[in-house]
């Protein structure tokens, strides 16, 4: 189970407002409000835990009961990581990944949420950062600079930050310990030893900080809805007292198709990945790229693309950006499963077929439906997978490489 921390207990100095900044108006909602409206928009979080000041959980409390999943709302502490091992205190038994969020990121897209909740799961801990653009400057003072420092492996920063929760939890105890105290709740399991992993962050999911940020957030909004064809005037905010459940998205009036292809050189020293299965090449091949070359999932990550006219996957993943380097292709596919339901698309079926003269692929097609399917977030059964070899001719027949096709249908959510 995953649940989702928010955190809502700081007051925001910076800000100069009387009252804590997460109640700051932003299109006709609070802050907290649309912080709470996009994690119950990824399908990976079951349950959400907010965490705020004693004086502030009252109205908290008001605020949260539109959304369905917000089964807690606990207070924090005098520092933010005693609120959150008070929230993590008040998650249910069952649950396995926490996402913890700034209540003051509104702007976060449902999709990258899912993506650091996949990350956690495979890696233990993960947070969205975006490369450092600017020069950076190390001054001792505030007043001169001492040296111009090497941006090259410096990142921004963002939440939700994911982890297996037992993780976390010995994290925490470990700093209390050692009388540690981290800057975010990542530093504290890098405190503990345990490597972070990297998840592509937006430039969009801002945290607010200052009064000229919230002109920003809205502009921003305004320029998201405006894409998806919509605006954020009276039809895209809920009236005063609806839930902010369902996304501003207006229904489209059409079912779609995309066709996918991919191709990928065998290598020796390489992993073979396909379907999101793991499999062994009978002379030690693998599949040679930089990501793990999944080919049957980046055809069908094309084909979903392609019919939601949200460009290709070489423009979501460059193999030019080191983020992606080894990463598992099932991430990827995750991450374009959550961007099509932001822009309003449910995947109904997808099909692929992989061109290979080996390995076997039959007894292992169970294993990619229900990969694919639990990607995408769809029934293995509307999953169908298959493989033919290319009879000895061209570069598939020679084993120099393997291909795929793949076409996905999808319609409008609702």
């Amino acid at each position: 189970m995953v649940t989702a921390i928010v955190a809502a207990a700081g007051r925001g100095r910076r800000f100069g407002a009387p009252e804590n900044k997460v109640f700051a108006r932003l299109a006709g909602r609070t802050v907290l409000e649309w912080s709470l409206h996009a994690l119950s928009g990824c399908a990976d979080v079951e349950a959400i835990v907010v965490v705020t000041g004693a004086e502030d959980r009252a109205r908290v409390e008001a605020l949260s009961r539109s959304f369905e999943r917000v089964c807690s709302v606990c207070e924090g502490g005098a520092e933010r990581s005693d609120s959150v091992q008070n929230a993590l205190n008040a998650v249910p038994p069952e649950t396995t990944v926490v996402a913890i969020h700034d209540g003051a990121r509104p702007l976060v897209s449902s999709s990258l949420v899912g993506a650091c909740i996949a990350a956690a799961r495979e890696h233990g801990a993960a947070l969205p950062a975006t490369p450092v653009s600017d020069t950076v400057k190390r001054s001792a003072d505030g007043r001169f600079t001492l040296e111009t420092v090497d941006r090259r492996e410096l990142y921004a920063v963002q939440t939700p930050q994911a982890f297996r929760v037992e993780l976390v939890r010995e994290a925490y105890r470990a700093a209390h310990g050692a009388g540690f105290v981290g800057t975010d709740d990542a530093s504290y399991v890098e405190h503990l030893g345990h490597p972070v992993h990297l998840v592509p962050g937006e430039r969009t999911n801002l945290k607010i900080t200052l009064p000229e940020d919230l002109e920003l957030a809205e502009a921003w909004m305004n320029r998201r809805d405006a894409d998806r064809g919509a605006s954020l005037g009276d039809a895209a905010v809920p009236a005063e007292g609806e839930a902010l459940c369902g996304g501003s998205v207006p229904p489209i009036p059409e079912m779609r198709t995309g066709f996918g292809y991919d191709v990928h050189r065998l290598a020796p020293g390489r992993p073979l990945w396909l379907g999101g299965v793991e499999l062994h090449h009978p002379d030690g091949l693998g599949l040679e790229g930089h990501s793990d070359a999944d080919v049957v999932l980046h055809a069908i990550a094309d084909a979903l693309l392609g019919a939601a006219t949200l460009g290709d996957i070489g423009m979501h993943f460059p193999n030019t950006d080191e983020r992606y380097r080894g990463i598992r292709s099932r991430v990827l596919l995750t991450h374009v499963g959550h961007l099509l339901r932001d822009h309003g698309w449910n995947v109904v079926h997808v099909d692929v077929t992989l061109l290979a003269e080996r390995p076997r692929i039959r007894p292992h097609v169970d294993r990619m439906r229900h990969e694919i399917a639990t990607a995408l977030g769809m029934d293995a059964h509307c999953v169908s997978v298959k493989a033919t070899t290319n009879e000895c001719l061209g570069f598939v027949g020679r084993e120099e490489g393997m291909a795929a096709h793949a076409v996905a249908t999808i319609r409008p959510v609702g």
